[in-house]
C-alpha cells in the first residue's frame, strides 16, 4: 500500500483548466480516469482525510503512485476523452456497466435485393432495420411467426434461397402460405420489397392503420361473398393485433424517451432501460456494475450515460426532431436512436456537459434530461425502477456464494502457497499435440478468480529450427520464454501497440494485457515439469510464482519443495486450481484440433492437380469442408467461381476414390 503524500503534486502545479486525469499503480498500470471543470479543485478532493473518501477511492489513491493530467479546451471534450480513457485502458477502479445478456432484435435486411426478416442477437449489418430488444427470445419468435402470416415474406438464410432457386422448389413456408416464394418467381422483387415495407411500417407503429384496411377488405370480400379470402384476412388481422399487443402503448404517439431506473446499494448497482418510441415500450436492456463504492444516483448516471451511448450502434442511427409529427419522419426514430429526453432517477451535475455531448452525438438536435416526478411519467419511471430492484436482487441471489466462494480460494491459495498476497491473476499453460505434430500452446487467465477470455493467447510452437520441439518440456519452455519476453518488454504497461509475433521470443510492440505481472503461473504436471518452468523464470528474470498441478492425486508442486502442498478434494483453493486448469487444456485442445483440421482439408485438396490456393479458399468458403464437397453435385461445384465442368469431376472423383 502506498502513501498518497508520497506522490500528491504541489497544488501550485495542477491547473484550473478543464481536463482528464489518470491514477497508475507501481507497474504504470491505469486505476482510474476521471474528469473535471477544474483539475486543481478536483484532485485536491482525493488527497484529503481519508474519512471523507469512498472506500473504492479510498483504496485507489493507496494502490496508485502517481498521477498525471491533460488541459482540454472545454468540459464537453473533457467528457469524451474520459469515454475514451476508461474504453482504452479499462481501469479497475472506474465503474464499468455491463450488459447483463444479450437480448434478441428482429431484422429486415432492405439492403438486398429479396429483403428478409429474421431473429438475431447481432446488429451491425448497414442496411438492415432492428427492432428490439426483446427481453424473451420466445416472444420475438411468437411476433415473427404472426407477422409472417400477415406479412408473408422471406424469412430464410441466403443458402437456402439460392438453393430454392437452383431445384426451382420453394421451401416449406412457400407451400403454407408464410411465405410468397420469390425465389421461384411467384412475385417480382419490386412486390416483394412492397411487403417487407409494410411489415417495417408496421413494426414502427402504423399498427392501427394496417389494420383497419385488412378489415376493411375483410368486409369487402364477406360482401361480395368471397368467404375464403374473408377468412385469411380474418386471421390475418387476428395475428397483427396479437403482434401489436406486444407493443404495450403507455403514452400518445408522440412520446420518445429512454427511461432510466436504478437501484444500488454500497458494492453493485442494477440499471434497467425501457426505450419508448412513438408511446409504446420498444425495447428493455439492463446493466450491472459491481466495485461501485457508495457512489449517488446522480454519480453513477453521470459515468452510466457515455458507456451507453459511446456504442457505435448510436453512430449509424438517424436522429428526428423532438418537434416533428410526420409519421415518415417517426418511422425512423428506432430504439438505437437516441431520443430528445432521457429520463434518469436523478439529475446529475454534470448535467449541462451530458446534454450538450448527447446533442452533438443526435447531430445537433437537443438532447435534455428530465427527472419525472409526477403523473404517468413518474409511474412508468417508478415500473422501470422496479425493474432494476428485481434485477439486482437476481444478481445477488446467482453471485452471492460465488463471490464467497472465490475469496475463499484465493485466501487459501495465498496461505497454502505461502504467497505474499492473494493471486488476483492467474495464467496457466498447457500443450497439445499429435504425436510430436502441430505442437501449440496455451496461456488462458483467470482474474478475482473468473476467467478473463479476453486474455486468453494461443502459441504456435516452433522449435529451434521451425520444425518443432522433442517433448512438451521443451514445448513449455519456448511458450514461456516468449510470454515472459513480452511481460519484460511490456513497460509502460498502458502505452504499447500491436504485438507481432517472431516465433523466437522477440516481440515489436507489446499488447496492453500481455505486460500484466501474473500472480501466480500454473503448469500442468508435476515436479519435472515445475522445475522447467521455474528455470524459465529464473533466467528470464521474472519475479513470478510457478506451482505445478499434478493430475494423478491433484497436487499442487512447488518448485523449492520436495513434498507437495495437498489441499482438500472440497478445497475452494484445488477447485480454481483444477477449473484453470481444465479450462487451459480445452483451449489447447481446440486450438490443436481446429490447426490439424485445417492442414488434413489443405492436404486433401492439394492432392487435386489444379486446385492451387485460390480455388482452395473459393471450394472451403462455399462448402467449409471436404465432407462437404464430397457430397455435392458437380453443378454445386461448378457453382464456385474458378470450377469447371472437368476440374468439378476430377475433384469428386479424388476425393471420393481418396475416403477424404
Amino acid at each position: 500500500m502506498s502513501d498518497p503524500t508520497d506522490y500528491r503534486p504541489a497544488p501550485g502545479t495542477i491547473p484550473t483548466d478543464p481536463g482528464v486525469y489518470r491514477f497508475r499503480d507501481e507497474e504504470g498500470r491505469v486505476l482510474y480516469v476521471g474528469k473535471a471543470k477544474n483539475l486543481r479543485a478536483r484532485l485536491a478532493n482525493y488527497f484529503q482525510d481519508e474519512s471523507a473518501l469512498s472506500p473504492r477511492i479510498r483504496q485507489m489513491v493507496h494502490t496508485a503512485c502517481h498521477v498525471e493530467w491533460v488541459v482540454v479546451g472545454s468540459e464537453v471534450e473533457a467528457l469524451t476523452l474520459e469515454y475514451s480513457w476508461i474504453k482504452e485502458f479499462e481501469p479497475r477502479f472506474n465503474v464499468v456497466f455491463r450488459d447483463d445478456k444479450s437480448y434478441p432484435f428482429l431484422a429486415v435486411s432492405l439492403s438486398e435485393e429479396f429483403p428478409r426478416v429474421w431473429i438475431t442477437r447481432q446488429k451491425h449489418r448497414k442496411g438492415t432495420r432492428y427492432f428490439g430488444p426483446y427481453t424473451k427470445v420466445w416472444a420475438i419468435r411468437h411476433t415473427l411467426d404472426e407477422l409472417l402470416t400477415a406479412f408473408p415474406m422471406r424469412s430464410c438464410s441466403r443458402g437456402q434461397f439460392n438453393q430454392a432457386q437452383r431445384v426451382g422448389r420453394p421451401c416449406l413456408f412457400g407451400y403454407i402460405g408464410r411465405c410468397t416464394a420469390p425465389c421461384v418467381g411467384r412475385i417480382t422483387a419490386q412486390e416483394h420489397r412492397q411487403e417487407a415495407n409494410r411489415l417495417v411500417a408496421f413494426m414502427e407503429g402504423d399498427a392501427g392503420k394496417e389494420i383497419e384496411a385488412r378489415r376493411a377488405q375483410m368486409r369487402e370480400a364477406a360482401a361480395h361473398e368471397d368467404f375464403e379470402r374473408a377468412a385469411r384476412l380474418r386471421d390475418q388481422i387476428a395475428a397483427l393485433e396479437a403482434a401489436s399487443e406486444r407493443n404495450v402503448v403507455v403514452f400518445d404517439e408522440n412520446v420518445d424517451a429512454d427511461i432510466f431506473g436504478l437501484e444500488a446499494d454500497e458494492l453493485e448497482a442494477s440499471v434497467q432501460v425501457f426505450h419508448v418510441r412513438g408511446g409504446r415500450i420498444r425495447g428493455q436492456r439492463g446493466w450491472v456494475s459491481e466495485e461501485i463504492g457508495g457512489m449517488s444516483a446522480g454519480e453513477i448516471v453521470s459515468e452510466l450515460l457515455p458507456q451507453v451511448y459511446s456504442d457505435p450502434q448510436y453512430d449509424r442511427m438517424p436522429a428526428v426532431r423532438a418537434d416533428s409529427r410526420s409519421v415518415d419522419d417517426r418511422k425512423h426514430l428506432a430504439v438505437t436512436a437516441i431520443p430528445a429526453e432521457i429520463w434518469v432517477p436523478e439529475l446529475p451535475e454534470d448535467r449541462a456537459e451530458l446534454e450538450a455531448w448527447l446533442s452533438e452525438k443526435r447531430g445537433g438536435h437537443p438532447v435534455h434530461l428530465r427527472h419525472p416526478q409526477r403523473g404517468k411519467k413518474a409511474r412508468l419511471a417508478e415500473t422501470v425502477h422496479e425493474n432494476a430492484v428485481q434485477a439486482l436482487a437476481r444478481h445477488k441471489l446467482a453471485r452471492a456464494s460465488d463471490m464467497t466462494v472465490r475469496s475463499q480460494a484465493l485466501e487459501e491459495l495465498r496461505v497454502g502457497l505461502n504467497l505474499e498476497r492473494a493471486p488476483l491473476r492467474i495464467e496457466c499453460y498447457d500443450i497439445s499435440h499429435t504425436q510430436g505434430t502441430h505442437q501449440v500452446g496455451s496461456m488462458v487467465v483467470f482474474e478475482d478468480g473468473l476467467s478473463k477470455k479476453s486474455d486468453y493467447r494461443h502459441f504456435i510452437v516452433h522449435g529451434p529450427n521451425g520444425k518443432g520441439v522433442p517433448d512438451d518440456t521443451a514445448a513449455m519452455d519456448e511458450v514461456l520464454r516468449r510470454r515472459l519476453a513480452r511481460l519484460k518488454e511490456g513497460a509502460p504497461a498502458d502505452d504499447v501497440g500491436a504485438v507481432e509475433d517472431t516465433g523466437n521470443g522477440q516481440v515489436a510492440g507489446v499488447p496492453r494485457r500481455f505486460a500484466y505481472r501474473p500472480d501466480l503461473l500454473v503448469v500442468d504436471g508435476g515436479l519435472p515439469q515445475v522445475h522447467a518452468a521455474q528455470r524459465v523464470v529464473d533466467e528470464m528474470g521474472a519475479d513470478v510464482t510457478v506451482v505445478g498441478l499434478a493430475k494423478r492425486l491433484e497436487e499442487v508442486w512447488l518448485p523449492t519443495e520436495d513434498y507437495p502442498v495437498i489441499f482438500s478434494r472440497t478445497s475452494p483453493a484445488l477447485r480454481l486450481l483444477q477449473q484453470v486448469r481444465d479450462e487451459s487444456h480445452r483451449f489447447a485442445i481446440t486450438f490443436h484440433r481446429k490447426k490439424r483440421g485445417a492442414a488434413m482439408t489443405r492436404s486433401a485438396l492439394d492432392a487435386i492437380p489444379g486446385v492451387g490456393p485460390a480455388k482452395q479458399r473459393a471450394l472451403l468458403s462455399a462448402f467449409g469442408s471436404v465432407a462437404r464437397m464430397r457430397k455435392a453435385s458437380v453443378a454445386e461445384l461448378c457453382a464456385v467461381p474458378g470450377i469447371g465442368p472437368t476440374l468439378a469431376e476430377m475433384i469428386l472423383s479424388h476425393l471420393r476414390d481418396s475416403g477424404h
